[in-house]
């Protein structure tokens, strides 16, 4: 009798091994190996061969389409996030942290669907019956016809959503508590997570109902799992936050059926989580306009501009490595704009301490910032406050020059709309709009420091002119 040929594939990246080892070549990642045969794929017995295919209709590109239809849930930052709402027959995978308010989202989902005549049904593989309903009591979604199942099993999950009328909405939370007769593994795994994500995409495909898995994070932030898995589902959302702030971020990274870099701003509250319809006014409520070292930035996220105030820090230091402390941007790109000041402004941080901020908690992606980071160090190390009627933005490139980025147009409105009389921003930006405000245009970093030394100085000699009056 011939052997049975096996073979140990990484379930993080697919690179095939011909025997187990702990730490996959392909990627690096540990523990991720796992034996499996050929013939049958996962859970296949040995030597099972493949059953005959079939025939597909074959059909070209030109034909008559039409758009997706979207369920909309009614809470309008979690539909701009989805792009207008989930798409019927997609699945979207929401992960974040433990805590952050997964669950919550989409009960008020699925009750303010549910209130619209949609057929919904919850499923809780981590809590009871009992507990789902105390969340529903408190959030006030009792008394919504969302249908409820506390269950693990893919195959009893299967055939429960597929009796009767096809739902319209179906909530699995999570898959990582989900198992399959048909892998020898244990609830969690990479087996068993490919295996009951696997199916529950082949039943929304097959039947139009739109899937909502809800999976946990690790603790680098990526989603629990093989990376395999963020492939197979048409939508990515992240839910983010800090406990310490009474605000979620809904961040979508991955949309078939929409634009991705979008966000979604939720409040936490004693009732659940409530639509945060203008971010910037949250994330600018407590400035202090005198305190130098602090400038706002005007953002962009996906299609919405956002506001947020940038504070940094300067101090002698008592050490011999001075300190870089950054809280919400990238560590290396400060280290970026440090060097270029020293190297082409003559700014000396050498034996200071640099802390760096975003207030609110919130996270700072995109190169535009550079000039708001840039401009609110010079002001910490001065001691001049800057223009509070003012917002900043632009990339500094390593010559030290202030490059254009996009969509200036919607940031200017933003920020007139919340107020600011003025800008500074690059001086080959294109697309500003006409108005009253006072657009500032800087050419180079040097410009920029320049500016703010200027007004040290004046600053300097209004105090001596005060005190010789005294």
């Amino acid at each position: 009798m011939a052997k049975t040929k096996t073979q140990f594939v990484c379930q993080n990246c697919g690179t095939v091994h011909n025997r187990w080892a702990g730490k996959c070549d392909g990627c690096g990642e540990w523990n991720t190996i796992v034996e499996e045969d050929p013939m049958g794929g996962i859970g296949g017995g040995p030597g099972k061969a493949p059953k005959k295919g079939r025939a597909v209709t074959l059909t070209t590109l030109s034909g008559d389409t039409e758009q997706a239809p979207r369920i909309h849930t009614g809470i309008s930052e979690l539909d701009r996030a989805t792009g207008g709402g989930f798409v019927r027959g997609s699945a979207v995978l929401i992960g974040g942290d433990p805590g952050i308010g997964k669950s919550t989202l989409l009960m008020q989902a699925a009750a303010a669907l549910s209130r619209r005549g949609h057929r919904i049904i919850y499923v809780s593989g981590e809590e009871a019956v009992a507990q789902v309903r105390l969340r529903a009591q408190r959030l006030g979604a009792a008394d919504s016809d969302v249908l409820l199942a506390a269950e693990t099993n893919v195959e009893d999950i299967l055939a429960t959503i597929s009796d009767g009328k096809r739902p319209d909405l179906v909530i699995i939370d999570s898959i990582q508590t989900l198992w399959s007769d048909t892998a020898d593994s244990a609830p969690g795994t990479v087996t068993q997570v490919r295996t009951g994500v696997q199916a529950m995409i082949r039943f929304a495909k097959q039947t139009g109902a739109a899937m909502v898995l809800v999976g946990h994070v690790t603790k680098e932030g990526q989603i629990a799992g093989p990376r395999v898995v963020e492939h197979m589902v048409d939508a990515v959302l992240y839910f983010e936050g800090d406990r310490g702030h009474h605000y979620r971020i809904l961040r979508t990274v991955k949309n078939r059926f929409g634009p991705t870099d979008e966000i979604g701003v939720f409040e936490m509250s004693d009732k659940g989580l409530r639509d945060v319809s203008n971010p910037s006014e949250l994330f600018l409520g407590e400035r202090n306009a005198k305190a130098p070292g602090a400038a706002v930035f005007a953002g962009m996220e996906g299609t919405r501009p956002v506001l947020v105030e940038v504070q940094a820090l300067v101090a002698p230091t008592s050490l011999g490595t001075p300190r870089r402390a950054v809280v919400g941007w990238d560590s290396s790109r400060l280290a970026m704009i440090l060097a270029v000041l020293e190297a082409h402004c003559g700014v000396r941080l050498g034996q200071h301490d640099v802390y760096l901020n975003v207030a609110g908690g919130y996270r700072i992606s995109e190169p535009a910032a550079d000039l708001a980071i840039a401009s609110a160090l010079v002001s910490s190390l001065a001691g001049v406050a800057l223009p509070s009627d003012h917002v900043y933005f632009g990339e500094i490139s390593l010559s030290g020059a202030v490059r254009p980025v996009s969509q200036t147009a919607q940031r200017l409105k933003e920020a007139e709309k919340l107020g600011f009389a003025g800008a500074l921003l690059p001086s080959s930006s294109a697309e500003l709009p006409k108005g009253g405000a006072r657009w500032t245009e800087i050419e180079d970093l040097p410009d920029l420091v320049s500016r703010i030394a200027g007004s040290a100085k004046k600053l300097g000699k209004a105090h001596e002119t005060s005190g010789e009056d005294d």
